[in-house]
């Protein structure tokens, strides 16, 4: 299944397909509320919102990152508890970027589901076409027991890059904007710079200046560039608190370059150890 989908290959999968679960991952870094309040003004029929500081993350210890991945099993449990079964056909949307539909998109797959899409352009560009809006919240699902299974999303944890600093066997790409890689203007986390090694790809290099992923073969001839003889199996992602870092791991997936990790705690959780070694410039 490919990773993405157009607003009217949705529109027309809404007609078609009535066991389609659609989530709303609208979400704003500054604001924790402005997505739940976008979703309570109007959302795509049917879809079910789900709060990146609440349902998408795990405690947080202020040791491990500002969005910690949740345990997988309690994860496995929201989703079963809203319908949400391993096989099921899932589309994701947030409200342009895709950065949080990435980021849930990961999870999904993590967890074990199989099925999962990314609405290209998110809520502008169902707007775009003047797609059916609903203010109402849908009616809860049968809940569902998921049996055993796997994942096939890589994550790698600190001491696997702090060991990689050392030894090299991985490349880390560090999703952030240029400045903030740099160590310049860091406004979020308390510490500037990067993990020494990483190079930089800001996933806005994804996308557009309407919010679209770009076409496959430009996605594929950047990463190409960036990853040299590197195979998709040796990158290991990560940004800040680990969820733009789900946007290029996502715009690999599109080009066909599948197979790459994740380091969950990203960035807030690697400077939030003094002993951790911190590159800037």
């Amino acid at each position: 299944m490919e990773p993405l989908i157009s607003a009217l290959e949705l529109q027309d999968l809404l007609s078609d397909d009535d066991a389609l679960i659609l989530l709303d991952a609208r979400h704003d870094l500054g604001n924790h509320q402005l997505g739940r309040e976008q979703y309570l003004e109007g959302h795509i029929p049917g879809a079910i919102f789900l709060d990146h500081e609440i349902d998408l993350c795990g405690p947080k210890t202020g040791k491990n990152g500002r969005h910690p991945l949740p345990d997988r099993e309690d994860f496995i449990r929201l989703l079963g508890n809203l319908g949400i079964g391993p096989q099921a056909n899932i589309v994701v949307y947030d409200a342009r970027d895709s950065m949080f539909a990435a980021h849930l998109w990961w999870m999904l797959r993590w967890a074990g589901c199989t099925k999962v899409r990314v609405l290209n352009g998110g809520w502008s560009a169902w707007g775009q076409i003047s797609g059916d809006i609903e203010r109402e919240k849908p009616a809860p699902r049968s809940p569902v027991v998921w049996g055993a299974g796997s994942t096939s999303m890589a994550v790698v944890d600190a001491n696997a890059v702090l060991a990689n600093i050392r030894q090299p066997v991985f490349t880390v790409i560090d999703a952030r904007a240029e400045n903030r890689f740099r160590g310049e203007n860091e406004t979020i986390d308390p510490v500037a710079g990067h993990i020494p090694g990483a190079i930089n790809w800001p996933f806005s290099r994804n996308l557009d200046s309407d919010g679209f992923f770009l076409p496959v073969d430009e996605l594929k001839s950047g990463f190409a560039q960036l990853l040299g003889n590197n195979k998709p199996e040796q990158i290991v992602h990560q940004c800040g608190s680990g969820i733009s870092a789900c946007h290029n791991l996502l715009a690999m997936e599109v080009a066909g370059l599948t197979g790459s990790a994740l380091y969950p705690g990203s960035w807030s959780e690697w400077c939030s150890d003094s002993s951790r070694p911190v590159a800037v410039g």
